[in-house]
């Protein structure tokens, strides 16, 4: 039976279709897909920090620029958690993100997508430790988002034939 327990489970993971989406490294298609993409700016506070994460991530383009990549986005912060005397006790930050990529040749969107996230913040007795708290949302929920993109901006560059 011990002996079956390996062919058994060998037998069932054959079958399984899961492959690395960076297969090879830094030499991969996807990673020099992701070096060939220009990151448009990106207006405001938010902005700044999403596009510091995205070159970050990606990093800035070595060779020709194949892809630009386009981001907007909408930032709210909407207090909920009221009291008796309208006082807010909880707020609400989401970060939604619209972002193309387009062919930087051709000038068409060959992705078109969806990113966003938020977080739960306290609201306590002191502004400048609620306005502290609105800004490390703000910063997590930038890197999030910049990840969504560049998972969903791999995927596609994953299945899309690279041009010599």
């Amino acid at each position: 039976m011990r002996r079956a327990l390996p062919l058994l489970a060998a037998a069932l993971l054959s079958g399984c279709t899961l492959q690395p989406l960076y297969p090879g490294g830094s030499r991969s298609q996807v990673s020099q897909a992701l070096r060939s993409i220009s990151v448009a700016p990106i207006p405001g506070r938010a902005g700044y920090h999403v596009r510091g994460a995205l070159v970050d991530r990606m990093g800035e383009p070595s060779g020709p620029v194949r892809y630009r990549l386009e981001v907007e986005l909408d930032d709210r912060i909407t207090g909920f958690g009221i009291r008796l005397d309208d006082a807010v006790t909880r707020e609400r930050r989401t970060l939604r993100a619209r972002y193309r990529l387009v062919d930087a040749q051709r000038g068409t969107v060959v992705l078109d997508a969806t990113a966003g996230s938020d977080a739960g913040i306290d609201v306590v007795g002191s502004e400048y430790a609620t306005v502290a708290a609105e800004q490390t949302a703000l910063e997590r929920l930038s890197v999030e988002v910049a990840e969504q993109i560049i998972s969903r901006v791999a995927l596609y560059a994953s299945r899309t034939p690279a041009t010599p």
